[in-house]
Formats: structure tokens, C-alpha cells, sequence
């Protein structure tokens, strides 16, 4: 348990309204230093989501299993808490409103649920508010360490690689670190550094708060942000003269066509995706044609077994067999 950890966490109740951050103050160290979530549900109770499984807060700060004990979350809650997200000027966050989140300083990310408006040109507001989840953003430096020698191809460059892995098993935390880890340069090719575009789409990867990237994404990289897969993908080959391009969840066809894009310019690709196992991305039309036409030659299977990250398997692209 780590003093920064627990700083972390008391930065992001200075977003919370300050009833219920007071209350969050008081849950024991421990929790602080590991709750990835923070949900705010208009008339439901207090709700954290901590080391693999969700909790309730009480009233008085205590840990429960029983929601009847959870303190009760009210609309002035959510409302007040919305107001110090958006720093009381909701017009300035509405582009990232209408994405259904906002980037707060940090990189943590808050989740917005309410009633959806739509206008001409898609969706145009959501008001209303009736659930927050604030995301907390843990860096977790060297996370990547034991897989980038699995995924040099010497003398001096890669191979595409696909992180896979269940919601909430780290993939997004595990692309980060190894993002940094071949834009910083790596001793297994004598310390050569990737220049490394990065499309995030969800402003998860690089977490951007005015243009700065709060997380440690390595001296060689470039982020596009809140920018779709496709457009991205054109952007950093006409622009930036990427070696590597990362991406976060892919999953339908535009994104499968981003990444032809890509290996036709000679540039390698790293990405993640949810699931489970080779044959659930068989399963998926669009994910299908990238496992046939071997386009990934490292297969990085996770899950929690051992933590956030932890490396369940990894497969090679062409025979799908372990390395």
C-alpha cells in the first residue's frame, strides 16, 4: 500500500460533492489504495468497485457487502459532484459530454449516464444526470517489463501484437507501459526507442487534460485524442511517420480496415480487444478476418489471477501455438 496510491485516491474526492467525499475519507487505507471505481447512482447507495469486486459505503465510512447499509446517494449529490467535474462550466466539457465521459486532470475518467438527446448530426446532450462513475487512474510503471521481449523482432522492430482479456483484467494499463517501454528505448535492441502514434479513441490510453498526456506515455510518442480509429489511422500516416501504431478496443469493421491501412504503409500495430480466447475473436466477423489472414503474430492473453495485467498466455499468430 503506497502513500502515492492513497494521494491519488484523495485528489479525486476533491471532485466529489463534499458530503459524500467526506464520507469517503473515512474508508480504511487499504480500500483507498486500491478502488478503481467510484459509481454514483441517483437513489441507489454508494457503490465502489475495489480489488476485483464492488462494495458499499456507509455513513460512516465502513466497507459492506449489504447495499441496505450503503449510504444513500441523492440527485444533489450527482448534481453538485457534476458541477465541480466540470468545473461549474458545463458548455466548456460539451464535446466530451456528448461521448458520454470527461478526462479530469490525472487521467482519471468519469462516466455519465442520463437521458440522451439526439439532434441533427447524432447526439447532442445528455441531461439529466442520473449516474457518475469516476474511473481512477493507476499508473503501473513496468507492468509491460516481462512481455517486450516476446514482442521484439530483431534486429529492430516488432511484431503486430493483440492484447486480449475480460473487462477490468488491465489491457488498457498493460498497452500504456509497453507503449512507454518502446517509446522510451529498450536494452533488447540496444536502446532504440519507437516513434509511436497513439489513437485514443476513449481518452483512456494517454489520459489528455489540455493537451498534456497525465500518464507516462514515453518521449517518442504522439496522440491523437478522442479521434475514431479510421480517421486516426490516416491522420499519423499522412502527418507523423509512425513506426508503431496503438490502439485501444478494437472491434468493428472500420477498425479492421484501419489496421490494412496501416500494414500497407509498413507500420506495425499494436492493439487490445475484450475477450476471452482465440475462438471468441473467431466468433466476431470482423475480428475473424484479422485472426485468418495472420495479421497479429502475438496473441497476449490476461486476466486478475495474480493482479491487474497478470500474463495468462501468449500465442503465436501463425502456428497458435504458446511461445
Amino acid at each position: 500500500m503506497g502513500k502515492k496510491d492513497i494521494g491519488i485516491y484523495e485528489n479525486v474526492l476533491e471532485y466529489i460533492s463534499l458530503e459524500l467525499s467526506n464520507i469517503l475519507k473515512k474508508i480504511p487505507a487499504t480500500y483507498k489504495a486500491n478502488i478503481e471505481e467510484i459509481r454514483l447512482r441517483s437513489g441507489a447507495p454508494l457503490n465502489i468497485y475495489c480489488m476485483n469486486r464492488d462494495y458499499f459505503v456507509t455513513r460512516e465510512g465502513m466497507i459492506t457487502n449489504e447495499k441496505e447499509k450503503g449510504v444513500m446517494v441523492e440527485r444533489n449529490d450527482i448534481m453538485k459532484t457534476f458541477q465541480l467535474i466540470s468545473n461549474y462550466s458545463v458548455y466548456a466539457f460539451e464535446e466530451e459530454i456528448r461521448n458520454g465521459f470527461i478526462t479530469l486532470k490525472g487521467g482519471h475518467r468519469v462516466g455519465i449516464g442520463g437521458k440522451v438527446l439526439y439532434g441533427a448530426n447524432g447526439i447532442d446532450k445528455i441531461k439529466n444526470i442520473s449516474s457518475l462513475n469516476i474511473r481512477i487512474a493507476r499508473e503501473k510503471l513496468g507492468i509491460s517489463n516481462k512481455l517486450v521481449k516476446y514482442i521484439v523482432d530483431f534486429p529492430d522492430s516488432i511484431y503486430n501484437t493483440l492484447i486480449i482479456s475480460p473487462p477490468q483484467c488491465g489491457k488498457t494499463t498493460i498497452l500504456r507501459d509497453l507503449i512507454r517501454n518502446l517509446s522510451s528505448g529498450i536494452d533488447l535492441l540496444q536502446g532504440k526507442g519507437f516513434k509511436i502514434g497513439v489513437i485514443d479513441e476513449r481518452s483512456e490510453i494517454a489520459g489528455m487534460y489540455n493537451g498534456i498526456p497525465q500518464h507516462n506515455i514515453g518521449p517518442r510518442t504522439d496522440v491523437l485524442d478522442g479521434c475514431n480509429k479510421k480517421d486516426g489511422t490516416m491522420m499519423l500516416l499522412r502527418s507523423m511517420s509512425p513506426e508503431i501504431i496503438a490502439m485501444d478496443e478494437i472491434g468493428n469493421i472500420q477498425d479492421v480496415e484501419a489496421i490494412h491501412e496501416i500494414l500497407k504503409a509498413g507500420v506495425k500495430i499494436i492493439a487490445t480487444v475484450h475477450g476471452n480466447s482465440i475462438d471468441d475473436l473467431l466468433s466476431r466477423r470482423s475480428l475473424n478476418i484479422l485472426v485468418n489472414d495472420r495479421i497479429f503474430k502475438r496473441y497476449v492473453f490476461l486476466d486478475n489471477s495474480q493482479g491487474v495485467g497478470t500474463i495468462k498466455s501468449i500465442i503465436d499468430g501463425d502456428t497458435f501455438t504458446p511461445i
